[in-house]
């Protein structure tokens, strides 16, 4: 079973349905070196493994009438499932068992790897996926956050069952882990003195950082078509102190009608339909990047607009009104994720597997706190390290 587990559960007698998720510090970027994607495989065999006397977790919670999937990012991989109420233990049980005690099998392995490589293919066709993958490998340069999560074809085709059961005995079991339940009771199997009970938080020591190299920004190669560009650059390290006034400024560079980005790129502009800003944190540092889906022909008109909205924010900061209009975006979409019970469950265990001291609370302050100042430095220290990617580009 999972060494490092820390059981959360959260109780609202108003619900019918339970959410359940396990988040687990191990993500593509701890693939050993050649093993790129075993995380990602990893995941796809815990689901589709077939259990003791049942179908695999995934079919047997859908027959249930639930819902159940899982994910891969750089640093953690999530399971979660949302079933009925009075399923809820049974569930419980058998995600830990799937995903503790996996029962290897080559012939779901080639099954699985066959379903990988067409996921791995549909990305590859889709621009949107290829500039968010090749942003990052332009911004951590010769780093495992620049690595793509899936691999690459050769890595996925070259993967023996071996090699996974031996990442997942010797690492993935080994990581620090969060399990949160958030249902109308507590689960008898997370009661004090319950095997997976009442799991204090894990005192475990972080992995350790691996230096970042220098990034070396190129010049864009626009095709004639229609492009998308991603214009960002590194930001504070997750669990930084004051990281937050980056995701304020993701709020006011976003796609939502009442940004300061919005009301230029497209109100006065017209030059963008689709775009979105976001704000993600790892260990060594942040990722901050504006993606904009850029017309044939408008691509350095949109760098130079979002560029110059970054140097009045860092000149000037937002005003009172867009900073509290931030503030209460990213505010809300926060909370929005605790009224449903399988997103809670997302949310805190996705935090708590790196900060067992997360609450909502303390996170809806810190962004509160984020002042038009800080908001400022931000955007500086996003122009002084700014990277521009651009897909497809020109061959």
């Amino acid at each position: 079973m999972l060494d490092h587990c820390s059981t959360y559960s959260v109780v609202d007698e108003g619900l019918r349905t339970a959410g359940i998720c396990l988040a687990v510090d191990y993500g593509a970027r701890h693939d050993p070196e050649r093993h790129g994607g075993m995380a990602h495989v990893l995941e796809h065999l815990l689901m589709s493994y077939p259990l003791v006397g049942a179908d695999s977790l995934a079919e047997y919670v859908e027959r249930l009438g639930g819902r159940t999937n899982a994910e891969t990012g750089l640093e953690h991989m999530l399971f979660h499932a949302q079933v009925l109420a009075e399923d809820t233990e049974e569930v419980l049980g058998l995600l830990l068992d799937a995903v503790g005690r996996p029962r290897h099998d080559a012939a779901v392995l080639e099954s699985e790897r066959t379903v990988v490589v067409q996921e791995l293919a549909a990305a590859a066709a889709d621009p949107v996926d290829t500039v968010q993958d090749a942003f990052l490998a332009d911004l951590f340069p010769g780093h495992a956050l620049g690595r793509p999560v899936g691999g690459t074809l050769p890595e996925v085709e070259a993967l023996g069952l071996s090699d996974i059961s031996d990442g997942h005995r010797d690492v993935f079991l080994s990581s620090r882990s969060a399990l949160v339940v958030v249902a109308p009771f507590t689960p008898a199997s997370l009661l004090p003195g319950t095997p997976n009970g009442a799991r204090p938080a894990v005192n475990l020591r972080p992995r350790p950082a691996v230096a970042l190299g220098k990034v070396a920004p190129r010049a864009p190669r626009w095709a004639d078509d229609f492009s998308w560009v991603s214009i960002g650059a590194r930001s504070a390290p997750a669990g930084a102190p004051g990281r937050h006034c980056f995701q304020i400024l993701a709020e006011l560079f976003g796609s939502s009608a009442a940004s300061p980005l919005y009301r230029t790129l497209r109100g006065e502009k017209g030059l963008a339909y689709s775009f979105q800003a976001w704000d993600r944190g790892y260990t060594e540092a942040g990722a901050w990047r504006v993606l904009v889906g850029a017309d044939t022909g408008k691509g350095e008109e949109v760098i130079e607009v979002v560029t110059r909205a970054l140097m009045a924010m860092a000149e000037r900061g937002p005003t009172s009104v867009d900073l509290e209009t931030a503030r209460r975006q990213a505010r809300s979409a926060m909370l929005f994720g605790t009224e449903s019970p399988l997103e809670h469950a997302q949310l805190l265990a996705r935090q708590r597997v790196k900060d067992p001291g997360w609450t909502v609370e303390v996170e809806e302050k810190a962004l509160q706190d984020v002042t038009a100042k800080d908001v400022a430095a931000a955007a500086a220290r996003i122009l002084d390290g700014l990277v521009v990617t651009v897909r497809p580009e020109a061959s």
